[in-house]
């Protein structure tokens, strides 16, 4: 460990441009670059990084500071480039642990995060608590000209939309634990033409989580996992692996992280309920595929079952390291709207990690000073896989499990969710809604987003068909700033849109169908389909 001083870390205009960390200090000035003054605490504020063997060894030809014209080396990783810029851990107060999940009780139970443990003593699950205290040191004009400063930049590990915030996910962890495909930085889609035609709207967006690097937003969540695992891992915990039940995305982002690591993935699927893009997608990455005869929630008691007797580690929503990385997508949106705050974030919801993580994303922003507000959350689920919406309407009283039929929303097909707790404190401290959609409302309503530009998973489906239920009774208005979440991508599930528009679906309707028409090769057969579809009169 090396100790920096507070005056050396106030020095620091933006971490892709520091050179402090090796033989050398510049004397530029974090608030004299950034147009703003803070005061620094240097009594009781201690700053330290952490410096790894090889840059303690490092000379300072080999440290770059005025080798081949600012280029990287040819032997060079980018990660090699970040140590020499000394940017292997950036000077950090903050920490981070576990606690039980209690939000309305106090407890003095904590854990570090390099303890291998899922629930506390009582069996609660586990949230990840920030040092608040240590964050609020700096205002939110310094977080935001931060985040913002490493946004589209290829500097290790912040070219990552999770990772660019990482103070704020795993303050502690090596940057050279890190395993990332510089996931995150999606695109928020303004959905004109569906917004104004379809829905009245003049403010509606898509935040398109599924184009990631395995196209789903489960990316976020497993590049925090799987490097807090490579940590462990590192510091000889005994593990051999990495396990997960999935429902298709899950089981995805896990073997891609995994194999990109060389980590073990071991993966419980439920035999013929994924798409076929979803279930090559592990066993290309190299996981174990157990195909199980059984639904989700099944395969999630066996992979619990297992990983108490087996050194696997747990990697499903349980593990509340994943939610650290999927409320990035939270502070994103936020930070695409200039540090706006949206009135509506309308979320799909499975086993339900995803709505809380949105909801801790957006009142970590509030609380630190980079917005003035929450949005309202929505949580939107298949009628076939209900149980949220079911509490919800029965007045919170009494959550029943249920059990989950097939729908073509097939990722949250879940009807025992483990975040159910987690779900209902986010929604009733965001005055939030849930609601519902069955097969028919959430595939016509994916289809009518395709026409306008669109490419949607039936799971955006589902929140799509939410939004025009809540817009049809007036609760979301017509200048309403929303956000819809897309949580995987549309490639994922072509079956379904081929048997959609094929009319090959016996029991809903299909009425925006487009299937293409057999027309024989001759210029009268062309003519007269284009004159019944465009109707010309030529």
């Amino acid at each position: 460990m090396a100790s920096l001083t507070q005056e050396n870390a106030c020095r620091v205009s933006c971490f892709s441009e520091c050179f402090h960390g090796v033989r050398k200090e510049h004397s530029f000035s974090w608030s004299k670059r950034l147009g703003f003054n803070r005061k620094c605490n240097y009594e009781t504020l201690q700053v330290r990084a952490t410096v790894s063997k090889i840059e303690h060894n490092v000379s300072s030809q080999d440290a770059g500071l005025a080798t081949n014209g600012g280029k990287r080396k040819v032997t060079d990783s980018i990660k090699d480039e970040a140590r020499r810029h000394g940017l292997l851990e950036p000077p950090t107060t903050f920490s981070a642990k576990y606690v039980p999940f209690s939000p309305y009780e106090t407890t003095e139970e904590f854990y570090s995060l390099d303890e291998i443990i899922y629930r506390s003593k009582d069996g609660k699950l586990l949230d990840v608590q920030h040092d608040m205290k240590a964050l609020k040191e700096y205002d939110g004009k310094y977080w935001k000209a931060l985040f913002d400063s490493r946004v589209g930049k290829t500097t290790w590990p912040f070219g990552s939309g999770v990772w660019s915030k990482k103070e704020w996910v795993l303050p502690e962890i090596d940057n050279d634990d890190i395993v990332s495909a510089f996931e995150g930085n999606s695109n928020l889609f303004w959905a004109e033409r569906f917004g104004k035609e379809m829905l009245g709207m003049s403010d509606l967006w898509v935040k398109h989580c599924g184009i990631s690097h395995t196209g789903s937003f489960k990316d976020l969540g497993m590049t925090v996992l799987v490097s807090q695992v490579n940590k462990l891992m590192k510091m000889n915990k005994k593990l051999i692996g990495v396990g997960c039940a999935s429902t298709g995305d899950t089981s995805a982002a896990l073997s891609a992280y995994c194999a990109a690591a060389g980590i073990p993935a071991i993966v419980f699927l439920p035999a013929n309920k994924i798409s076929i893009a979803q279930l090559v997608q592990p066993i290309a990455n190299g996981a174990i595929v157990l195909s199980l005869d059984t639904d989700f929630d099944g395969c999630m008691r066996l992979i619990r079952e297992v990983t108490e007797q087996v050194p696997i580690y747990l990697a499903n929503s349980l593990n509340s390291l994943r939610l650290e990385g999927q409320k990035t997508a939270a502070i994103e949106i936020c930070q695409q709207f200039d540090w706006e705050v949206p009135d509506w974030v309308i979320v799909p919801g499975g086993n339900l990690g995803n709505i809380y993580a949105f909801y801790k994303g957006f009142v970590m922003c509030k609380e630190l000073g980079l917005t003035d507000r929450t949005p309202r959350l929505v949580c939107a689920q298949a009628a076939n896989a209900n149980p949220l919406y079911l509490h919800y309407k029965a007045g919170w009283n009494n959550f029943v499990p249920v059990k989950a039929s097939p729908t073509f929303a097939s990722a949250i097909q879940i009807g025992d969710p483990v975040s159910i707790d987690r779900a209902v404190y986010a929604l009733k401290n965001s005055d939030g809604i849930v609601e519902e959609a069955t097969e028919e409302e959430l595939m016509d309503a994916a289809a009518l987003a395709d026409m306008t530009g669109m490419f949607t998973c039936p799971h955006t489906g589902v929140a799509l068909s939410a939004l025009m239920k809540l817009r049809e009774k007036n609760v979301i208005g017509p200048t309403d700033r929303t956000v819809v979440v897309s949580t995987a991508h549309g490639l994922k599930f072509t079956q379904s849109k081929i048997a959609y528009h094929s009319k090959e679906i016996t029991e809903i309707q299909c009425k925006h169908a487009n299937p293409p028409l057999e027309v024989k090769a001759d210029l009268g057969s062309v003519m007269d389909a284009l004159r019944s579809k465009l109707s010309l009169t030529l």
